[in-house]
């Protein structure tokens, strides 16, 4: 394996450049999908390679349960500086997966509240919360009814064009399935940290994808931003009432970023940058890094697998 083991480990890196430049130049759907797919491969590949290491930094642990062939001289060859990355792959991996735990544990327990939250509302699609502070979220069913959970507080500050923009707004979120995408960055995060600019860039073009999808079915981009603009005036300090890990109106994203990009032209729909261009060399480099990641963690567990292999008797 030698040094290919650790590629997968830092080839994040590459996808920085991309993380900032496609919320500038990508449509915001294709920025979703772009960096939520290259964060993922990574995390991936990255978790499998320290698992890789920690096979090794196990084996020379006493009283391990593993094969007394998997602590061989050759085996500990594979991975360079054994003795040291070896043992403390073990540490980190288990940090890894308390943390991913965590992550999924803490939205499922918000998304169980915030449906208890609404037991002894009418089961439509949108549900009124009778409270004064102002916060509207989108609730996925998880195989219940996707529900637009907004308070009173809030609708009474806006106006009905404005009201129509926030429930497109919020209805997009859940058409589009974006808390997938907001989850499977935010584990891809805690598997490497390299990856959480990726983390932050999807929150914004999660947001923006839906401002431009309620933008198209109220058919006014100035009403959307006005929405949004009024919704983060009157949301300040409301935000503790806001289950954490839901998509909303104004819960996340630079708001006047967001405000500006709505007031100007519709960004370009395009599958894919030119390569000519420095957001199509970022995410042609994203792309690569990538599949680098992907071709050195299946190198190495091939490798490893064939290593074990021969060095554990019949």
């Amino acid at each position: 394996m030698g040094v290919f083991v650790f590629l997968p480990l830092v080839l994040p890196l590459t996808a920085w450049p991309i993380a900032r430049l496609a919320e500038q130049h990508l449509h915001p759907r294709t920025a979703t999908r772009l960096l939520t797919g290259v964060a993922a491969v990574m995390a991936v590949c990255s978790t499998l390679c320290l698992a890789l290491v920690m096979v090794v930094g196990t084996a020379q642990l006493p009283g391990n349960p593993l094969p007394d062939g998997w602590s061989d001289p050759e085996v500990r060859a594979a991975v360079p500086y054994d003795e040291v990355v070896g043992k403390a792959a073990i540490p980190a991996l288990c940090a890894v997966l308390v943390a991913c735990c965590r992550t999924w544990w803490r939205l499922a327990r918000v998304r169980r509240r915030a449906h208890r939250a609404l037991a002894g509302l009418r089961d439509t699609e949108v549900a009124v919360l009778p409270d004064g502070e102002p916060y509207a979220y989108a609730l996925p069913g998880g195989g219940r009814r996707d529900r637009v959970v907004v308070t009173t507080g809030l609708l009474e500050c806006l106006e009905p064009a404005e009201r129509r923009a926030l429930f497109a707004h919020e209805r997009a979120h859940l058409a589009a399935r974006h808390h997938r995408f907001l989850l499977t960055v935010r584990l891809a995060a805690q598997a490497n940290p390299f990856l959480r600019p990726l983390r932050t860039a999807v929150s914004y073009t999660t947001e923006r994808w839906a401002d431009e999808d309620a933008a198209q079915t109220v058919g006014s981009r100035r009403a959307v931003a006005r929405a949004i603009g009024r919704a983060a005036l009157v949301s300040r300090g409301a935000s503790a009432a806001t289950p954490p890990g839901l998509a909303g109106l104004a819960a996340a994203g630079p708001v006047p970023r967001r405000v500006a990009a709505l007031l100007g032209p519709a960004p370009a729909v395009r599958t894919w940058p030119s390569l000519f261009t420095t957001v199509g060399v970022a995410a042609w480099g994203a792309a690569t890094g990538a599949v680098v990641s992907a071709m050195s963690s299946a190198n190495s567990a091939v490798t490893m697998v064939l290593i074990l292999h021969a060095a554990t008797p019949l």
